[in-house]
């Protein structure tokens, strides 16, 4: 057991009597033949990463990263050419035809020969065309654009083989795919197109061992043959369970407990099996505080298994979800944190005697936290894996001396990583993704002895698996962006991606960095991120135990908007400074937050056609972009915005989650999450001198404004 920290309540402790339960296959076909049937069954069974694989797998990836990038200690390590076209090395493994007077050229992306499996592929919007062969046939399976293959290959092959179904979302994750495509003998993909053609893309294979049986994926047969997993598909990827190998309609022993945490208290709960193994199934908390934000992330919670010395999971209760700072809902395979607080993990975690589950309140308010466990049985052997989650943060940041290649995890042992989550804090002024995005870095995955990563990426937010920098909100089955309180990429930032089906299994080690690398270096930048990974016992890590005064929600110093990047050359006029006439509504409050220009947003409450106008000026005539930073609230509704009279019509929405484009009604409704977001305009002509801008309310709300911006083009 490990060393209480905090004073502790009485501890819980329930013996588990588990009943004949069918837990999701362990080892599938150990000697069977992988298929694309298979593999589609992976891509639910979360039970199968708490094993080490069998046939044991390497997880490769090929990338356009900057080829002058070929070790740490040596020149170029931290280049940033990996997709624009003009790359002093081309990011291929070769080139196979120079570019001829039209400036197109051939070139070989991945070459793989063994068995293996395709099992994601992400681009960034590549064009070009692309051939994939198998197997060394002379015609290619795919050929065709580049970016439909890399990002929805699925729909491409669902459609040739007849298959009707609400699919697409499972396998296309924004510009990432995960349709397994697997092959006997190997594969090859070949680009055919000019490097100015954006061509950023990741591939990533399965490699097995020689001897593995394999069925090279076939449109027609495959899908076919495929087609009873096709239809369990949405149930087991969406709910994160796996359909039981045995008939069964008993649930799993469900235990629920209330914890009242006093601050600098601790609560246990020990789980121990009725002589046989065990693993926890699901683990559910949901947590009640005057600031429920600031609990989750000062409540610590640990998970100590078989009386581990050193707990193998220890984060911020909130932070495990993947979400924080704060409750911000999403629903994945593994993780599901709804609207309500309720937040629920489906990681199988085995033991073999039992667990120890700690609560400690490091915050200086009282918590009350409800948690509940699901326990069924597993069987322990030479190829189970403990579950282990580590959190670690580093705050005030500053990378003006160069990019820095931040630890997510450092392990010394066997095991697979199954996924990571980054909680960012930054406090760029800039109003658009271009110029305030903190991610230009590259993930870098080392694994074994291997002196060059595994996994070289060509920037974060491709890791997470979209593109640009976008400040939407989104989720899906293994990843997704719930916070991003803006405008932009500004203030606080939550990002996750799962390793589900491309899980990355390790024989002696692996080391997990992401680069640092934001558009414009400033201090203050915070970058907390947790690693999921399974281990075998004995393994060790580079995690340090947490204390309290790292768990905390840093705050977000007041800014004043920069002129800089997607800003370059603007105008900023404070919404709160101007001289306001209202007609109606009612102005003049304020309200705080996140990001805003002062830290806080001047209020109006109206009903439809109520009115107040902004007065604005420019110094010279020409073509300007106006854009306004404003709340996107629950309580809020939606707007109309004239200048000199004339309707504005909404051009780019700035990652909100409502509204349409090509209209003059700007929805500041949202249905969960408060964010600060910039909204552009279409293009107008303004004479130099005085305007008027008109907000007009459409629907009825209270609305906040920060200010606007103007930029000649």
């Amino acid at each position: 057991m490990f060393t209480r920290l905090r004073p502790a309540l009485a501890a819980t402790i329930v013996t588990v009597s588990l009943l004949p339960l069918s837990l999701p296959a362990q080892n599938l076909s150990r000697a069977g033949t992988v298929t694309t049937g298979t593999l589609l069954a992976e891509m639910g069974d979360l039970a199968r990463l708490a094993s080490l694989p069998d046939p044991f797998f390497e997880v490769m990836q090929f990338s356009s990263y900057d080829r002058r990038s070929r070790s740490p200690d040596a020149e170029g390590w931290y280049s940033n050419a990996d997709g624009f076209g003009g790359e002093p090395i081309p990011g291929f493994l070769t080139t196979l035809r120079e570019a001829g007077a039209d400036g197109v050229g051939l070139y070989l992306m991945v070459d793989e020969t063994g068995p293996g499996a395709i099992v994601r592929t992400w681009s960034a919007g590549m064009g070009g065309i692309l051939r994939v062969y198998l197997d060394g046939a002379d015609e290619p399976c795919y050929e065709g654009d580049a970016y439909r293959f890399l990002a929805r290959k699925a729909e491409v092959f669902l459609e040739a083989g007849g298959i009707d179904g609400d699919f697409l979302d499972i396998f296309c994750q924004q510009d990432a795919d995960y349709f397994p495509i697997p092959y006997a003998a190997g594969v090859r993909l070949t680009w055919e197109g000019k490097l100015d053609e954006l061509h950023f893309y990741h591939v990533e294979v399965r490699r097995y061992p020689e001897g593995t049986r394999v069925r090279t994926f076939n449109t027609g047969r495959e899908l076919r043959a495929a087609r009873e997993e096709l239809e369990l598909i949405p149930a087991r990827v969406l709910s994160g369970r796996r359909r039981a190998e045995q008939e069964t309609t008993t649930a799993p022993p469900t235990y629920v407990e209330q914890a009242e945490l006093a601050p600098g208290t601790s609560w246990d709960m020990t789980l121990r099996t009725s002589g046989t193994a065990g693993a926890i199934t699901q683990f559910g908390a949901r947590v009640e505080a005057d600031d429920v934000d600031r609990a989750l992330r000062g409540t610590l919670l640990q998970l100590a298994f078989d009386g581990a010395g050193q707990p193998q999971v220890e984060a911020p209760l909130g932070d495990f979800f993947g979400s924080g700072p704060g409750v911000n809902p999403f629903e994945s395979t593994p993780v599901t944190v709804d609207d309500q607080g309720r937040m629920t993990s489906r990681w199988v975690m085995p033991f073999q005697e039992k667990t120890i589950v700690r609560l400690t309140n490091l915050s200086d308010a009282t918590v009350t936290a409800h948690v509940s466990f699901e326990v069924s049985p597993w069987s322990w052997d030479e190829r189970s894996l403990y579950f282990r989650a580590r959190w670690r943060s580093d705050t005030d940041l500053d990378v003006r001396t160069g990019p820095i290649d931040l630890p997510y995890a450092v392990v010394h042992g066997a095991g697979r990583l199954v996924g990571v989550a980054a909680m960012v804090v930054n406090p760029s002024a800039v109003p658009t993704p271009g110029g305030n995005w903190w991610g230009e870095g590259d993930e870098k995955i080392f694994v074994d002895d291997e002196s060059f990563p595994r996994f070289y990426g060509t920037g974060s937010e491709d890791y997470f698996n979209y593109s640009w920098s976008r400040p939407d909100l989104f989720d899906h089955p293994y990843c997704g962006q719930p916070l991003d309180t803006g405008p932009g990429n500004l203030g606080y930032v939550s990002n996750h991606r799962w390793h589900i089906l491309d899980s990355v299994p390790f024989r002696t080690a692996l080391a997990f960095y992401m680069e640092l690398w934001p558009h414009r270096a400033q201090p203050g930048l915070g970058y907390a991120r947790i690693a999921y990974y399974y281990a075998r016992p004995g393994a060790r890590d580079d995690h340090r135990r947490l204390v309290a005064s790292e768990l905390i929600i840093p705050s977000l110093p007041a800014m004043e908007p920069q002129a800089y990047g997607g800003a370059n050359n603007a105008t900023f006029h404070p919404v709160a400074e101007r001289t306001i006439r209202a007609e109606g509504g009612e102005t003049g409050g304020t309200a705080s937050q996140p990001g805003a220009s002062r830290g806080r947003l001047l209020t109006w409450r109206a009903e439809p056609g109520e009115r107040i106008a902004i007065p604005v000026a420019v110094a010279e005539a020409g073509t300007y972009t106006i854009n306004l930073v404003a709340a996107h609230w629950p309580e809020s509704g939606v707007i109309r915005v004239l200048c000199d009279g004339e309707p504005l019509i909404v051009n780019n929405l700035g990652g909100a989650g409502e509204g349409l484009r090509g209209t003059g009604n700007l929805v500041l409704r949202t249905g969960y999450g408060r964010r600060l977001l910039s909204t552009a305009f279409e293009r107008v002509d303004l004479a130099a001198g005085n305007h008027t801008l008109v907000i007009e309310c459409a629907e009825p709300g209270l609305f906040g404004f920060d200010y606007v911006w103007i930029r000649k083009q």
